[in-house]
């Protein structure tokens, strides 16, 4: 790991994101769920980043990770009324070197807790998926629900205390 940098992403940054994310969605696609991002083309890229807060992070000048989060505000917002991270991706390239924690660390501490003061934040995963809502669970996230949102796949939903030390159950 060399020296990482995160930067919010504008329409510039649209062909690099959509690139990233095609490649680490492509497991996704082999197992068969059905994430708005593991098919994402440039038009889905710039509505992602004009409606949410959509991170990159480089490692050098390597792009190698993205993450965004929708908030409560927002047109796609999140099934709480709090902000909902997504689009987590990982360039294939650049696995198992800890970058999914790093931009997940960004987003949750440096962003939320620290600059918005947002108590907690939620996301959601394909129950299907073999260790996904587990790496999150690992993270600190508890599971709050789940629901059927027509595709093909049954969504959980995690919520992480970001401020404060006591989880309430919704």
């Amino acid at each position: 790991m060399g020296k990482l940098a995160f930067y919010q992403a504008t329409e510039d940054n649209v062909s690099e994101i959509k690139e990233l994310t095609l490649k680490a969605y492509a497991s996704i696609r082999d197992l068969g769920i059905h994430f708005a991002a593991a098919t994402a083309d440039d038009a889905l890229v710039k509505k992602n980043i004009n409606e949410n807060i959509c991170f990159y992070m480089k490692d050098e000048d390597a792009t190698v990770a993205t993450a965004s989060i929708r908030m409560p505000w927002s047109p796609h917002h999140g099934p709480y009324e709090i902000p909902h991270i997504w689009w987590v991706a990982v360039d294939p390239q650049y696995k198992r070197k800890g970058y999914a924690s790093k931009i997940l660390d960004f987003v949750e501490q440096d962003y939320l807790a620290h600059q918005l003061h947002c108590p907690s934040v939620s996301l959601g995963t394909a129950k299907e998926h073999p260790w996904l809502a587990d790496m999150y669970i690992k993270r600190g996230y508890q599971p709050v629900g789940e629901a059927d949102l027509g595709k093909g796949h049954q969504t959980v939903y995690l919520e992480k205390l970001l401020l404060g030390t006591e989880y309430k159950k919704r």
